[in-house]
């Protein structure tokens, strides 16, 4: 008798916990409560908030930024960013390695332009005399690999 109930309970159990799957399977949340969470997952960036190194070449490197995100995320890295350390003797700082990717990125991104790519390596040759030479480096490097 008791393996009878004990039965039965856990067949009741299993039908409450199939129930909760079935409707969690086809509940679809109404119109209202979806904007509710697109409102909460809208970005509130606004262009003049510090963004860190990291945030600003991941703009870059996303290839549906448009030219007006490129610009905002290039002036942020110069005004913000733009001092690179100092060379380690003749080798160059590991820190540099980033730029060199940030010049690449932006000479093959499909939303980019001459000015965008000309400001941007000059303002960083101003402020990093002694990359210049590097810096110029990855630039050609990037131009030659847009595939003209």
């Amino acid at each position: 008798m008791p393996d009878i109930i004990l039965l039965a309970k856990s067949f009741i159990g299993l039908v409450a916990i199939l129930g909760i799957l079935v409707f969690l399977l086809f509940y679809k949340p109404s119109k209202a409560e979806k904007k509710q969470k697109e409102v909460k997952k809208a970005p509130t960036k606004k262009y003049d908030a510090y963004e860190s190194l990291e945030d600003l070449v991941a703009v870059i490197r996303n290839r549906k930024s448009s030219t007006k995100e490129l610009q905002v995320a290039l002036d942020k890295v110069i005004k913000y960013h733009g001092t690179i350390h100092k060379k380690l003797g003749v080798r160059l700082h590991p820190d540099f390695n980033l730029y060199g990717e940030i010049l690449l990125r932006i000479c093959r991104h499909p939303h980019t332009n001459k000015d965008l790519i000309l400001n941007f390596d000059r303002e960083l040759e101003k402020k990093n005399p002694d990359y210049v030479k590097d810096i110029n480096d990855f630039l050609t490097k990037g131009l030659n690999s847009r595939g003209f």
